[in-house]
C-alpha cells in the first residue's frame, strides 16, 4: 500500500510513524478504513497529542491493539480540539483550564 491509499482524518493528517505502524497489519488496515473519518481524526490528534516520544510509541501501538479489540475511538480521550465545526465541550474546555 501506498500513502495515498491510507485515509486521514478530517482535521489532521495521518502521521507517518502511525501509517507505518497501521500499515503493517492487514487487518488494522482495514479496521483502520472501515472507521469514519472523525474516528480517524481522533486517533491521530490522541497520537500527536503525546509531549513524550515514548506516550507517543505507546499510543501509536494502542491505536492499533485498540481497533483490533474494536474499538472505534481512542479510549479515555476528550476528543479533538482542532475541529473548527465544533465547539469545545464541557469536559474539554475543564481540560484546558488546567
Amino acid at each position: 500500500m501506498t500513502t495515498s491509499t491510507i485515509s486521514e482524518g478530517t482535521v489532521h493528517k495521518l502521521p507517518k510513524d502511525l501509517m507505518i505502524a497501521i500499515q503493517a497489519n492487514k487487518q488494522v488496515t482495514s479496521l483502520w478504513e472501515d472507521i469514519t473519518p472523525l474516528a480517524r481524526n481522533e486517533f491521530i490528534c490522541w497520537v500527536e497529542n503525546a509531549k513524550a516520544v515514548e506516550t507517543r510509541l505507546k499510543r501509536i501501538k494502542r491505536t492499533c491493539e485498540e481497533l483490533l479489540e474494536g474499538k472505534r475511538r481512542p479510549c479515555c480521550w476528550i476528543g479533538c480540539i482542532h475541529r473548527p465545526d465544533k465547539p469545545l465541550s464541557k469536559s474539554q474546555k475543564w481540560i484546558l483550564s488546567k
